[in-house]
């Protein structure tokens, strides 16, 4: 069954690089990352997560956890690492789920028949602190993702829990924010006082409130 937004991430215990770990307890009060890799030893998969060590302090700034899961088992992500880590000039900091009898990638739809066969495509899952899904991204795993675009989605998704904005096409940190339609027009200066532009009725601009 496909997992949308807004259901809660399912829970599971697996082993992993860093030891065996519950996803729900691990977790705690983080935002979590979760992706998969179609294959150890493949070279788009050697890139991104070489890309996501290195981005280590970035997800740490946002109360951020990663896990990949690869549908190999453990002592081939154990080599595989030594390989990653020297290719990528990086030190894998995260754990890598071992999931050799695919439990794991098919509780989360991970594999795509038509697609590859019976490996798993490259799937994100952002899961809140609430156990929930708030992002899920699938790309054929002939394509890297832009983990970029994978921090700019979480700094929306982190500033639109807590303020009434929504944040338009290609807005990166800094950039003005959209008031929600369910605020009114006269309560926006009492809600937003940095102030607002009306391009339309429907259409509110306000400065990031969080800066």
């Amino acid at each position: 069954m496909a997992i949308r937004l807004g259901d809660t991430a399912p829970d599971f215990t697996a082993e992993t690089t860093d030891g065996k770990i519950e996803l729900h307890k691990w977790l705690g009060d983080s935002w979590g990352v979760f992706f998969s890799h179609p294959k150890d030893y493949t070279p788009v998969c050697t890139t991104e997560l070489g890309r996501v060590a290195k981005l280590k302090e970035e997800f740490k700034k946002r109360n951020v956890k990663v896990i990949a899961l690869s549908v190999d088992p453990l002592d081939s992500h154990k080599g595989w690492i030594g390989d990653i880590n020297e290719t990528q000039k990086c030190s894998v900091n995260y754990p890598i789920i071992a999931d050799p009898d695919r439990k794991i990638a098919n509780m989360y739809d991970m594999i795509h028949p038509n697609a590859l066969d019976n490996l798993t495509v490259r799937t994100v899952f952002v899961i809140g602190p609430d156990k929930k899904v708030k992002l899920t991204l699938t790309y054929p795993a002939s394509t890297g993702r832009n983990f970029d675009e994978i921090l700019r989605v979480i700094d929306s998704l982190q500033l639109t829990a807590k303020f009434s904005v929504a944040t338009p096409v290609d807005w990166k940190w800094g950039d003005d924010c959209v008031v929600v339609p369910a605020i009114k027009t006269e309560d926006i200066p009492a809600k937003f006082p940095k102030g607002f532009k009306e391009v339309k009725p429907y259409l509110r601009m306000t400065p990031q409130p969080n800066l």
